[in-house]
């Protein structure tokens, strides 16, 4: 799997611990526990990755493990390969075959207004 041109790659020898921000296209195939927070970039978790975090991003791809919480402000998009353990909450959400997620899925497809409790 090659990432996309133009991101930061974090390999798959890498361990992170605490909080990931920034602004750019992210590729990430090591392993990380805390948060991630990419509002306006897309996030590529591959296929070696162990995320034990919860992710606010616009876009992610999802080729390894992720166990937290994903909130995407545009897609999600679970590959063959991918094992998500946590809510997600979307406007658009796309589950390849054998793909896993075990929590609540919450879709808000743009232009939609989010449910109002009384």
């Amino acid at each position: 799997m090659k990432p996309a041109e133009g991101s930061t790659v974090i390999g798959k020898s890498v361990t992170i611990r605490g909080e990931l921000t920034g602004s750019e296209d992210l590729f990430m195939d090591g392993q990380i526990e805390g948060t991630i927070t990419l509002t306006t970039s897309r996030l590529t978790i591959g296929p070696n990755a162990r995320v034990n975090a919860d992710i606010n991003v616009h876009d992610v791809i999802i080729f390894g493990r992720v166990d937290g919480n994903i909130k995407a402000t545009g897609s999600i998009d679970l590959r063959q390969t991918a094992v998500v353990t946590g809510d997600v909450l979307a406007n658009r959400l796309a589950i390849e075959e054998s793909a896993v997620i075990k929590g609540r899925v919450e879709l808000n497809p743009t232009g939609a207004s989010a449910p109002q409790s009384s």
